[in-house]
Formats: structure tokens, sequence, C-alpha cells
């Protein structure tokens, strides 16, 4: 079994900081990918609030430079799955890919989240082609141009207003006929003169060419099946966690989000967290940049504060 000192399971803005700022204090740390390296940014077409880049920047492209420049300092980075961990036991670590057993004196998780899908035909073909699950990210890209927010919730009120920033009109599909959003968020989304809503109806089908032209929309109450012509997709159903290897081991709140302290701790000494495994609020690149800054460098505080402690066990006099 591969010892390493610290061992980041997942990729994405937080995990690459985190190999970034471990790599730099010589901890020499080993970056377990998951499916796919950079996690969702990997996804965005383009990425026009990181600080920075005035110009913007293609997701694809920062994921890769985050990965030369903690490459540059001594991370590792292994394109593999984590298939099984034991956290719970205590140091070391055990972490199981299906390349092979590691065993770790600490571990950050970066493992974020995952948009609820619609699981709807056209959904996966038209994902960056006129299907988003981030307003924030991508609402530029549909400036002068007619789109349908999906959801009822705070997300969905919070993104669709903020999409009328850009979009002509902002029409919001929910499956029921009233909204579960806060009464603030409802109230400002109601007096917003782009947004419409569109009651008692679930998208069944997205349809385009090259990309999204129209969905087809069933009426739950009227039995109505028919063609809904947009431009855009953005879809705000919830997010899950990628919680299900730490289920049992370490504390995660009522939404399965893990709970970490002010130091990105989580309930297991010497396992920390970063990015949207543990935030289910911002989940923006550059917040997900700091949390693994953080979690980077408590993690190197503590493996210092064992080396110190054990340093002085072993003068103790017996």
């Amino acid at each position: 079994m591969q010892h390493e000192k610290v061992v980041i399971i997942g990729s994405g803005p937080a995990g690459l900081t985190a190999a970034l700022y471990t790599a730099r204090a010589n901890l020499d740390p080993l970056v377990i990918t998951g499916e796919q390296i950079g996690g969702q940014v990997s996804i965005t077409h383009e990425v026009e609030n990181y600080p920075g880049f005035p110009e913007g920047i293609g997701g694809p492209e920062l994921v890769e430079n985050m990965r030369k420049q903690a490459e540059r300092f001594g991370a590792r980075i292994l394109y593999d799955v984590v298939t099984e961990v034991n956290l719970a036991g205590g140091r070391p670590f055990r972490v199981k890919t299906y390349g092979g057993e590691y065993e770790a004196d600490a571990v950050i998780l970066t493992v974020g989240a995952t948009p609820r899908k619609l699981g709807v035909p056209g959904e996966t073909e038209f994902t960056g082609r006129g299907v988003s699950y981030c307003g924030t990210c991508d609402g530029f890209f549909f400036r002068g141009k007619d789109i349908v927010v999906v959801g009822g919730g705070d997300s969905a009120m919070e993104e669709g207003t903020f999409l009328t920033k850009f979009a002509d009109k902002v029409e919001v599909i929910h499956r029921r006929d009233e909204l579960r959003a806060g009464h603030t968020l409802q109230q400002r989304a109601f007096n917003n003169s782009k947004m419409g809503f569109i009651w008692d109806t679930v998208i069944e089908e997205i349809r385009g060419d090259d990309t999204v032209n129209a969905v087809r929309l069933h009426n739950l109450k009227t039995g109505d099946v028919y063609e809904h012509p947009t431009e855009g997709v953005f879809i705000f159903i919830g997010h899950d966690p990628n919680n299900a290897l730490f289920e049992g081991q370490l504390a995660m709140d009522e939404k399965g989000y893990l709970v970490v302290d002010k130091h990105m701790m989580t309930s297991v000494p010497g396992v920390f967290a970063a990015g949207e495994i543990m935030d289910p609020i911002y989940r923006q690149v550059a917040s997900s940049v700091g949390q693994g800054t953080q979690a980077a460098m408590s993690c190197e505080r503590w493996l210092a504060d064992q080396e110190d402690e054990a340093t002085t066990e072993a003068a103790a006099p017996a």
C-alpha cells in the first residue's frame, strides 16, 4: 500500500488549489481526479467572473492552467476514481481506487456536488449549447434572448431574477401552482417585468439543432402537451453533494453536505473539506479556490502539529 502525506480527492478549483498550496508546503500531494479533472468548471464554456481574467477564460483552459501550476510545485495528478475510503478509523487514512490502494496522513475532500438533472431527452445533448445549471456562469451568453428557468425554490428565483439582467424574457416553469421560494424572493420575481410563470407544467423534452430552440411542455392539470420556443434552458432544481463515500464516517448537515469547522476540518481530525462538498450556498470558482486555500493551509499546520507532538512524546522519559 502506497503511503502519502496528503491525498486530495477531487480535482475541481478547490482540489487543484489545495494541491498548489500543499505542494508549495513540500507535502508532495497526490490528487486523485475522479471521473473528470476540473469538475463542473471543466464543462463551463467560459468563466467571466473569476478575478484576473478581464476578457474571461474558457473553463477547460482555466482547469489546465490550475493543473500546470500545481504540478510545477510538485503535485502529482492521478487520473483515477476513488471507490472506497476508511476515514473514521483515524490515521493512517485508507483510500482505495480502481487502480490501487493508498494510506495518507491527511486527506482533503474536494469532490463537489452535482446539479440535479431533469432526466429528459435532449438535456445531455444540449448541455453547454443552451442548457445550463448556473446563471451566474452563463447568463452573459443569453443577452437579448428568451429563456426558461426550471424550478420553484430559492435558487430558481435568485438565478431567474439575475438572468433578467441579460435575457429579454425569463419564463419560470414550475410543476406546482405556487413557488417554494421565500416570500421576499417570490415578490422580487413577481415584480420583475421580464419574468413570467408557466404553472403546473414540466418539460418532457429539450429540442434544437446546433443549440436549443424549443422545449416540449406537459401541463399536469390539463394534460396538454405542446412545444414552447426558447433559446435557453436553465435548470435549478437543487444540487446533490457527492457524499456517498463518506456516509457513516463524517458528519453531514440535513442536506448531506460535510460539516467543517473554521479550519475546514471535518468531524474527523486530519480530514479536511473544501468546495461544493461543504458549501451549499456560493458554488463559485472563486469561493472554491478560497476554501481550497484554507483547507490546504490548515492541513499543513495540522500535520506540523502532529509531528511536534510525536517528537515530544519520543523525547519524553520512559
